[in-house]
């Protein structure tokens, strides 16, 4: 980076997950609150399909409007990050024409969600490349997007959690009674979840046995391994940001708690962005002790993922006290409402310079081995 001139950072979002829209919006919070002064950003944008495209750095387009959710632009000129780490280049494909550099990039910002972004599917591309860039390196990314190895990691940290039971395609092609019986071994009501989504897409809560199959149906639309969870009865929702402070250490937030209201009585996807259906609580009326163990537990399930940069932390609290880790999402929803943003605006870190400090964190790491 040559002295003098601003970081280059290309925000990356879209992308091929069923969290596509999300990410657009998360991306368009990112872009409003980079500092053009100190950085030259450029947005990248990932088609439905998959393919790079130069979008228009226009963070009110990527906004929720009356219902309607944003995407990727595809008609955008196509985009290619060049694979050679010694060059850091962006290359600007138009039909016809010469391919054009159109610039070198000093760290990316991918606000992707769920696969083929936050599963370590772009962290190894950009290893690959040697740019560097926000968040967790490849196994954390992928570790945490599939909640059947997160989930083994987190007893292998003797980190208490709700009973599960995982499924693959296999074993509902070869033997579906006999996932059915494993389900039905942790009574009801469970929570069917695909494996590696976000966002409470393909998330049923399942009262009544006739319902799992068709539960079970519904998340392998989304993924073909489900994981499928115990309700934790009477538990309340809460949550902590994980933020890396100047050498990389990890440092909790205050916690949050979520509470639906409404027609809701789970968190689900309109609850979250649709229809206002749940109060986001930050900070969460917590006992101080209960509040003390969610942070030390934040920090170690960070730690048991081997989390880079940034995570939110899902737990769910017990009428009796103890605290149960539910997930870790290593690049969480990223509005200025978000929660993860929220709960570090209530610890003293506002949303730019939260923004400033992944960005600089990134750099600090770089690539490689670490």
């Amino acid at each position: 980076m040559s002295e003098g001139r601003r970081i280059r950072v290309a925000v990356v979002f879209g992308g091929r997950s069923s969290e596509h829209a999300i990410s657009c919006v998360s991306a368009g919070s990112v872009l409003r609150a980079l500092d053009r002064e100190r950085y030259d950003v450029v947005p990248i944008g990932l088609t439905p399909d998959g393919r790079w495209v130069l979008e228009a750095d226009d963070p009110d387009r990527l906004r929720i409007a009356d219902g309607k959710l944003p995407e990727v632009d595809a008609a955008g000129a196509a985009v290619v990050l060049a694979g050679d780490p010694t060059r850091h280049e962006l290359q600007v494909h138009e039909p016809g024409d010469v391919p054009q550099t159109l610039a070198g990039v000093d760290v990316v910002f991918p606000v992707l969600h769920g696969a083929y972004g936050e599963d370590g599917t772009i962290q190894g591309l950009l290893e690959m490349a040697g740019v560097p860039y926000v968040g967790s390196g490849v196994l954390a990314s992928a570790a945490a997007m599939d909640k059947g190895v997160m989930k083994a990691l987190f007893a292998g940290a003797g980190l208490e959690q709700a009973p599960y039971v995982v499924v693959t395609d296999r074993d509902w092609s070869r033997d579906r009674e006999g996932a059915l019986e494993r389900i039905r071994t942790l009574g009801l009501p469970v929570f069917v979840k695909p494996a590696r989504a976000g966002s409470s897409l393909g998330i049923t809560k399942v009262v009544d046995d006739a319902a799992l199959v068709e539960a079970v149906e519904e998340a392998r639309r989304h993924d073909p391994k489900v994981v499928v969870e115990a309700g934790v009865v009477g538990a309340r929702e809460i949550e902590c940001g994980v933020l890396a402070d100047e050498d990389g250490a990890p440092r909790a937030s205050v916690c949050a708690e979520i509470v639906v209201h409404g027609d809701h009585d789970w968190y689900d996807f309109e609850a979250k962005y649709l229809d206002d259906g749940a109060d986001l609580v930050v900070p969460a009326d917590l006992p101080d002790g209960v509040a003390d163990r969610v942070r030390e537990l934040s920090v170690l399930a960070f730690d048991a993922l081997g989390c880079e940069g940034l995570a939110r932390c899902d737990f769910f609290v017990l009428p009796d006290g103890r605290v149960l880790i539910n997930e870790v999402n290593t690049m969480p929803g990223f509005t200025s409402i978000s929660m993860f943003p929220r709960v570090w605006q209530e610890t003293g870190v506002d949303y730019p310079t939260l923004v400033d400090r992944l960005v600089r964190d990134a750099l600090r790491r770089g690539t490689g081995l670490r």
